[in-house]
């Protein structure tokens, strides 16, 4: 199978920080599948979490987006994770109607049990 570059997109935003943390978790277990089975991937969680901790808008996902959109343009798809809260995510929602503008494909998957 060839490698595919990967934007991978999942829930994040909560007022609550434990459900942030949970998500990061989440997104950085769903991350490595994806590399361990031979992609690139970029995941937005992944690398902002971290960073916001730094900065004056851990809780802003329309900056986040902002961040994010330009690897969209990277990737050869975007994998939304239906992880819960992911239905009702504005940063979902932006993050897959970019990716139909610039003619990426969209896939969807569920959370793994691993």
């Amino acid at each position: 199978m060839e490698p595919k570059k990967i934007y991978l997109a999942h829930p994040y935003s909560s007022s609550d920080p434990a459900i942030r943390e949970q998500r990061f978790e989440s997104a950085n277990r769903e991350a490595a599948k994806f590399i361990d089975d031979g992609h690139i991937v970029f995941s937005p969680i992944s690398h902002s979490h971290n960073i916001s901790v730094y900065g004056q808008n851990a809780n802003d996902s329309e900056f986040w987006v902002r961040q994010d959109l330009t690897f969209i343009d990277w990737c050869d798809e975007v994998v939304v994770v239906c992880a819960p809260g992911w239905a009702h995510s504005k940063g979902i929602m932006a993050e897959v109607e970019y990716a139909g503008l610039r003619g990426k494909p969209v896939r969807y998957v569920g959370v793994s049990n691993d």
